[in-house]
């Protein structure tokens, strides 16, 4: 038994390292998403000092380890057994709920999983006890007033961050304003004073007290010198900031970089409890179980983890190493484009969300209370306000989606907020802090504009929203889980340890083909931010193309499967292109999105002229793909409900019919390909030569229906159908090769008369 039990200890491990590896992937936005987002330094750079602030993070990280061992249940009214059910049931459902959520593309938190993971598994494992004949009731078995602290500290941290950071960002902005440099003579010694000190506060002297290789006689000092600590620190920093503004150095850049450090060694401190926490405590308890002997699971009850965790530096050292690894190889680090950037960007850009009633509701509120306040604010005070707000005189720097100070901002209050709480043994949601107070500092700006804020407001409460279903999904699931271990013994637990496997397993390959399917869209991101407007044509030239390509590729493919499919009478294959041709539809709508954004790039003169060709094309995809959606509608009713299939007689003219579609549709594409827009002539020739077969098939198959069987007329009239549409398929396919050429090439109006006839 006690093997089996030690191997449950050392799954529980490796889970702790997959949570580690995934954890740091998924959460490493936190706190690159500002120095990112604000272009303080290369990538690389950022990933250096990044990493450094998470392998320290990590030794400070002890005195967390407390809720997983005692902040959630009372450990002496618990069994070994119990308790190796709990964590067992914590670990699974965290990998499965990491697998649900990847796969819906919904935000998840760490912290707020594995502390609902807990309180679920508890909750039901003491209602088995309960229900056994205990005396023991719930405030015996959970620790009720710990755990609802922890829960009120990871939800108010929503409010509280996001309070802080619109205030905070406000003041910094009627200090700076958007024209910073300004106004950086004297002022920037006292920010950046500010900022480093708050840094060293936090992070050393709030954190030094969990440091296992800190002295008593050590943190006693700390303690009793605090006071002057903190004010040498921050007289000592802000001469230092002062001193690199003279010698020409960017203060923003240094205190965005010290921000990065802090942000991500208060990521560690709070956050490892979440990927090691569990683990650890399953280890100390089954050591205890080992050195009184083993023996009856059940009956051995677990008192020791009342007391404080203490734990060994190799598993702290090891998991920072870990972490720094994951952070510094891992691709899903690599890509930028991320939910928060998107939502506080000071720019324009694409929208990822919709609108909702909510949002638009909130709008438009705000908007008649700013009319309000704006009505009886003095003039002199507005204009002021204009001034230190006017978003005109913005300095970014190349790329960049904000600017330092918001950047500074960003990472240094997140930073605090976190440590605090790590501090104060609450473990906060990094996901929730930085989140949002990335949301307050851009609300504070006026990220947020009229013809934004209605989707961006959509945006954030979408992501709020996702971590209340995470919550709930961990209580649940956990519960479910621990349900069936409790009932149903190791084997349970084995059969649930190999499904944990293949979810990993499933994981990384979804998203390996998922990276490969989309990528990182650095043609947009490079339109949005050039600042040489006469490149940006041909920037944007090349991505319309791109992305048009992809439409036609899928649209020969979606014809091609339809024809097939209707001949075959293969209704799965036309259920599944009509799932294609929808997630093709929502593309489109998307691509559409940003295309007029990346317009809005380009040079007036060049965008007035070429507006109307590229609406047209635009236009012409959309009817292609009305008329792929009908003609598989049709088709697809009719083998569903097991019809008369299409007459022999038929099938042989449909193939050819298929076979010249596709050769078009590929031609088209070779032409889009080699960006050759010489070929469009001749193409627009064979569009009218294949609706001219088209056309006299279906006249031709109109004269035979007078003499055809009545039995087969319901499979006739549904390849009447596809000609038709066939046909205007084509006919939208010419439209947009004429398109096409006006937008590759500026002379095309000026070439022959018969060359113009043609066209």
């Amino acid at each position: 038994m006690e093997l089996l039990f030690s191997g449950v200890i050392v799954f529980l491990f490796l889970l702790a390292i997959f949570d580690l590896s995934v954890g740091v992937s998924n959460d490493a936005v936190n706190f690159l998403n500002s120095a990112i987002g604000s272009k303080a330094a290369p990538f690389k750079r950022i990933i250096l000092v990044a990493s450094i602030g998470v392998f320290l993070g990590a030794a400070m990280s002890n005195g967390m380890m407390e809720i997983a061992r005692h902040g959630i249940f009372r450990p002496e009214n618990f069994s070994f057994y119990d308790l190796i059910c709990i964590f067992m049931a914590v670990m699974v459902t965290d990998i499965m709920l990491l697998d649900i959520f990847n796969s819906l593309g919904m935000p998840t938190s760490t912290t707020v999983s594995m502390v609902f993971e807990l309180l679920g598994a508890s909750f039901v494992v003491a209602l088995i006890k309960m229900a056994a004949g205990t005396e023991l009731g719930f405030n015996d078995l959970l620790n009720t007033e710990k755990a609802l602290s922890v829960i009120l500290g990871i939800f108010l941290s929503v409010a509280i961050a996001f309070v802080f950071g619109t205030v905070v960002q406000f003041l910094a902005r009627v200090i700076f304003s958007f024209n910073y440099r300004s106004r950086l003579k004297w002022k920037i010694g006292l920010f950046g004073g500010i900022c480093a000190t708050a840094i060293v506060y936090f992070l050393l002297i709030k954190g030094a007290k969990d440091l296992t290789f800190m002295t008593p006689e050590v943190k006693g000092w700390i303690k009793a010198n605090t006071g002057l600590l903190i004010a040498g620190c921050f007289a000592g920093f802000t001469a230092l900031m002062q001193l690199l503004h003279l010698l020409k150095v960017n203060v923003l850049k240094v205190i965005v970089l010290m921000g990065t450090f802090a942000l991500a060694t208060a990521f560690a401190g709070n956050d490892l409890v979440n990927f090691i926490g569990v683990p650890l405590s399953g280890l100390a308890s089954y050591q205890d179980y080992v050195a009184n002997g083993g023996g009856d699971a059940h009956g051995f009850m677990m008192n020791s983890l009342n007391g404080p965790a203490d734990t060994p530096l190799v598993f702290l050292v090891g998991a920072g190493l870990v972490m720094v690894v994951s952070l510094a190889t891992s691709r899903k680090a690599r890509n930028v484009t991320k939910t928060e950037i998107g939502l506080g960007s000071q720019q324009g850009g694409d929208e990822m969300f919709g609108s909702s009633r909510i949002a638009r509701r909130l709008v438009r509120w705000t908007l008649s209370s700013l009319y309000w306040v704006r009505c009886r604010t003095p003039r002199r005070m507005r204009l002021w306000f204009n001034r230190r707000f006017n978003v005109e005189e913005m300095i970014l720097e190349q790329g960049a989606a904000f600017d330092l100070v918001r950047g500074s901002v960003n990472l240094v209050l997140a930073g605090a907020l976190i440590a605090l709480g790590t501090s104060l043994k609450l473990p906060l949601s990094t996901t929730f802090v930085t989140f949002m107070v990335a949301m307050g500092t851009s609300l504070a700006d006026r990220a947020w504009g009229r013809e934004s804020a209605v989707f961006r407001i959509t945006g954030v409460i979408s992501v709020i929203g996702g971590w209340f279903l995470t919550a709930g999904a961990a209580f649940i699931g956990a519960g479910i889980v621990v349900l069936a271990m409790h009932w149903g013994g190791l084997w349970v637990m084995m059969a649930l340890a190999v499904l944990t496997i293949y979810l990993i397993v499933r994981s990384n390959r979804r998203f390996r083909e998922k990276e490969a399917e989309e990528g990182e869209d650095a043609l947009f991101m490079a339109i949005q931010t050039i600042e040489d407007r006469s490149k940006s044509w041909n920037l944007f030239l090349l991505y319309l193309t791109q992305r048009q390509l992809k439409f036609l590729v899928a649209a020969e493919s979606s014809y091609r499967n339809i024809a097939t499919a209707f001949m075959t009478e293969n209704a799965r294959l036309l259920g599944k292109t009509e799932s294609n041709l929808q997630r093709e539809k929502i593309l489109l709508k998307n691509t559409l999105r940003k295309e007029t954004l990346c317009l809005r790039r380009v040079p007036r003169e060049t965008a007035i002229e070429k507006s109307t060709w590229f609406h047209l094309s635009n236009s012409c995809c959309m009817g292609m793909l009305y008329n792929l959606r009908r003609i598989n509608e049709t088709c697809r009713e009719h083998v569903d409900n097991n019809f008369r299939p299409l007459p022999n007689r038929y099938v042989a003219e449909l193939e050819s019919i298929r076979s010249l579609v596709g050769a078009l549709f590929g031609e088209v594409i070779l032409l889009l390909n080699d960006r050759t827009p010489d070929a469009v002539p001749a193409l627009r020739r064979r569009c009218d030569e294949l609706k001219e077969t088209i056309s006299e098939t279906y006249h031709r198959l109109f004269r035979q229906l007078r003499e055809g069987d009545p039995s087969s007329m319901t499979v006739v009239y549904v390849y009447l159908n596809l000609l038709q549409e066939t046909q205007e398929l084509v006919s939208n396919l010419r439209k947009y090769l004429r398109a096409y050429a006006k937008l590759q090439d500026s002379d095309f109006s000026s070439r022959s008369k018969a060359e113009a006839e043609e066209l």
